[in-house]
């Protein structure tokens, strides 16, 4: 191509958003931040909330900045966010109330209540979705439970992505990737579950068309391009769900590899295409989300960097000011594998004070409890390493495969700790980067849709030439079979 092609990535995920410029030259994308925000819950007297208007002004914010850098040279807009979430729209088109935040209490003995009219095997059976308070499927049914009047006049339903690009053009659709994660649509037909929401007392002509990964929706509405300054941009889909984008970016040859999106949640699993729906992958409460180019990915949510987050911020609000480099260095000092956490315990779901939380665990299951900072990290990060090696053996014996090497993506691939941890907790190669990669599997998505790359491979080489990647391997085994034996212990006392 004689230039570079100018893409914007919107990336929105629980604790930031960025709006990122990447110039493509046809073999290569470089990146660069263009614009960079917090992002976090609002606390209402009606429950948790996003701040989804603050979030919109941001999101045109970075535009106007792009606008200012390229003078309107611009070839395309993707954005992304995270899962499960979504607003209401009103027949007029207007935002019936403030979205919810996925870890809001409205939720609570939802899943109970679902099995109660629908049996759980059949839910599965329609969705393939893992079972998880927090899917927007249970976010719905407490709403039909308490009658809401937002959902009484709700006339369309719009996962978070998909109501910010409503916003952008004025098109009315949900994208493939994030409709797969609110539980309410069926694969296998590829349509909206409709018999098991009318069965849940969920109203289904909310649910709009779904539309696949590279769609090109529509460009810029006129009052949006006025406003910031951009002209008739087209607004492409990508994988509107981060960690669909992310996967994306994965620089794997072939498709014997693992994944894990690592952020906030952790997210691991494999690339398929198909989905995988039976009474294994039930058992173990795997999901089946949609993927780019007609795949699959395979995979179970793992709280993640989550836990070390919510300490960082109990700390802060207890005046003590940590950097994520000042816990990391912390927890290397700390003594190895003396307390074994599952991080998926329902205890560390909601936010609160942490330290006391993994603390009060620690204590309750009989083991060592850390009693410094570093400890505590340390702790939270070898129980995600740990609960990586469970879900790494889970996938391969429903796959009856060995995957390997083990790829690790996204943001949290800078904390090196919990890279090494894992490689020592798996007892083989990681490999890590790119970090920034939700945008820039979103661009690969948005230069597919473009007609600038041919296919997902070609993508993939594009991440391989772009991004440095850091290996690596097994150094230390000592303890580990047995912190593991310890975490399926608690598992199995916590089922």
């Amino acid at each position: 191509m004689p230039h570079p092609l100018n893409f914007l990535a919107l990336d929105l995920g629980a604790e930031s958003g960025r709006a990122i410029l990447g110039k493509f030259d046809g073999q290569r994308i470089r990146l660069s931040d263009v614009h960079r925000f917090p992002n976090g819950p609002v606390y209402l007297p009606d429950g948790m909330h996003w701040d989804v208007l603050r979030l919109w002004t941001e999101i045109k914010q970075g535009m106007v900045l792009i606008a200012r850098e390229l003078g309107g040279d611009l070839a395309g807009i993707g954005l992304d966010t995270w899962g499960v979430d979504f607003g209401l729209l009103d027949r007029d088109g207007a935002l019936v109330s403030n979205p919810y935040h996925y870890r809001d209490g409205r939720t609570d003995g939802m899943l109970e209540e679902a099995f109660r009219r629908v049996p759980r095997e059949e839910i599965f059976e329609q969705t393939g979705i893992q079972f998880l308070t927090l899917n927007s499927l249970y976010q719905l049914l407490s709403m039909a439970v308490s009658r809401s009047p937002a959902l009484e006049v709700a006339e369309t339903f719009l996962t978070m992505p998909d109501l910010f690009n409503y916003w952008l053009t004025g098109a009315k659709a949900c994208e493939f990737s994030n409709a797969t994660t609110t539980q309410c649509y069926d694969p296998r037909k590829a349509d909206w579950a409709r018999p098991m929401l009318e069965r849940l007392g969920i109203p289904t002509h909310i649910f709009p068309q779904v539309v696949q990964p590279g769609t090109v929706l529509e460009v810029l509405s006129p009052s949006v391009a006025e406003e910031v300054g951009l002209g008739n941009v087209p607004v492409i889909a990508p994988a509107c769900h981060d960690t669909g984008s992310a996967v994306a970016a994965v620089p794997a040859e072939g498709s014997g590899f693992a994944w894990i999106s690592s952020g906030t949640w952790s997210i691991m699993g494999a690339e398929l295409p198909e989905p995988v729906i039976n009474e294994k992958s039930l058992a173990f409460n795997f999901t089946n989300e949609g993927g780019v180019c007609s795949t699959f990915r395979f995979s179970r949510n793992i709280m993640g960097l989550w836990l070390v987050q919510e300490c960082r911020r109990t700390w802060a609000r207890q005046g003590e000011e940590y950097s994520y480099d000042d816990l990391t260095q912390m927890a290397v000092a700390a003594k190895p594998l003396q307390a074994v956490v599952d991080p998926d315990d329902a205890e560390f779901l909601k936010p609160g004070d942490m330290p006391a939380r993994i603390q009060a665990y620690c204590q309750t299951t009989n083991q060592p409890v850390p009693q410094d900072i570093g400890a505590i990290i340390r702790c939270a990060l070898e129980g995600v390493a740990l609960k990586y090696r469970w879900v790494l053996e889970r996938v391969e014996e429903m796959l009856e495969r060995r995957l390997e090497p083990l790829h690790i993506v996204g943001g949290g691939t800078q904390n090196r700790l919990l890279s090494q941890l894992t490689a020592d907790a798996i007892g083989r190669r990681v490999i890590t980067g790119p970090v920034e990669a939700t945008a820039t599997g979103n661009i690969i998505l948005q230069a597919m849709a473009l007609g600038h790359l041919a296919s997902l491979d070609e993508g993939r080489q594009v991440v391989r030439n772009s991004f440095d990647v850091i290996t690596f391997e097994p150094v230390s085994r000592a303890g580990w079979d047995d912190a593991y034996a310890r975490l399926l212990t608690l598992m199995e006392q916590a089922d």
